[in-house]
């Protein structure tokens, strides 16, 4: 999570990962590439986004296969619109 998810009190930020784990609203408005990786949504009043990132098993690069998970480490960012 970025420094101003961090920041905020800890049972916002509880309530914030468990709505991110439930998250099954996708649509093709939200969604376009049917990819499930990235999405904007609300906890109560404050707005979010969360995204994952395909890396490399260094973590140096983008993962040369994202789908496979041999040589893909997946990093999922929760951050405030105005942080990204």
């Amino acid at each position: 999570m970025t420094a101003g998810v961090a920041a905020l009190p800890a049972q916002e930020i509880g309530a914030i990962l468990l709505a991110i784990a439930n998250f099954d609203a996708f649509n093709e408005d939200n969604d376009p590439y049917d990819t499930h990786d990235c999405a904007l949504l609300y906890v109560g009043d404050r707005q979010l986004l969360w995204k994952i990132d395909y890396y490399d098993r260094a973590l140096a690069n983008l993962s040369p296969d994202a789908s496979d998970p041999a040589v893909t480490i997946r990093v999922m960012t929760v951050m405030l619109p105005e942080e990204y």
